[in-house]
């Protein structure tokens, strides 16, 4: 499958300290590729890296084939590349359904006049965003607290909502950060089948942090294994598990 994401040689110091040293990966497109590793491996470094959140020191990272290491987030954004934080960062003070609906970009409304000389495009544009909110909160089995406050979800919940906000913006590429963390058996379903549809039947790809293995085994393939800042081993999980270097560096002999 084509590469849809290429990390190339990256490396990432922080005052002399490296959490990358000269990784190099890739996603292929329309897979859901789990990323594990022991803490410390450089795993969410790698993710902001991505993002943009953070500029590498060394190396190249390539989206579709265009360089986009350097480039600021909201313009990372703008191609597809989203993602979401392992403690989730929901607007606590809107509701569900508000924090969906600012998600897209350029809307009218957001211009100082156009509610005074355009309103009429405001409103239908506002109609259209709604709608397509609450679209995605039924996928995602959150349209019943469409109205409830964010802060007052449940950490399943915020994972869910942390989700759907990523669909608001057509994304083709959507990092997730320990997406299973801190999620009820019954939310972890859903999050697994909302996932599972999105990659499967609308053709989303993802990138996973996750250290529930029992997750990644259910739902990665294939699996890549970081160790003190490199690539260590890729493969199936049940490969991975059976890999004497994964083993001993991050599943302390568990599954042997």
């Amino acid at each position: 499958m084509a590469a849809l994401l290429e990390i190339q040689e990256i490396v990432k110091s922080f005052d002399g300290v490296r959490a990358l040293n000269g990784c190099t990966l890739q996603v292929s497109e329309g897979t859901i590729t789990g990323l594990v590793g022991p803490n410390g491996a450089g795993k969410t470094t790698l993710f902001n890296l991505v993002t943009g959140f953070l500029k590498p020191t060394a190396g190249r990272i390539f989206f579709r084939g265009e360089r986009i290491d350097g480039l600021p987030p909201h313009l990372i954004f703008r191609k597809g590349v989203v993602r979401t934080f392992q403690v989730p960062r929901e607007l606590k003070g809107m509701t569900v359904l508000e924090n969906l609906m600012l998600v897209p970009q350029g809307q009218v409304g957001e211009s100082l006049w156009a509610p005074w000389f355009i309103p009429y495009l405001v409103r239908r544009q506002e109609r259209r965003i709604r709608d397509r909110a609450l679209e995605v909160l039924g996928f995602v089995d959150l349209h019943r607290l469409r109205n409830e406050l964010a802060g007052n979800l449940s950490s399943g919940q915020k994972k869910l909502l942390e989700l759907a906000r990523t669909l608001m913006c057509d994304p083709q590429l959507i990092l997730l950060d320990e997406p299973g963390a801190g999620v009820n058996p019954t939310l972890m379903k859903r999050l697994v089948s909302s996932i599972e549809e999105l990659c499967y039947e609308r053709g989303i790809t993802f990138f996973i942090i996750e250290h529930d293995m029992d997750l990644v085994t259910r739902l990665c393939n294939p699996v890549i294994v970081c160790c003190q800042g490199e690539k260590i081993a890729e493969g199936l999980p049940d490969e991975i598990k059976a890999d004497e270097r994964v083993l001993e560096a991050y599943l302390g002999g568990q599954y042997r």
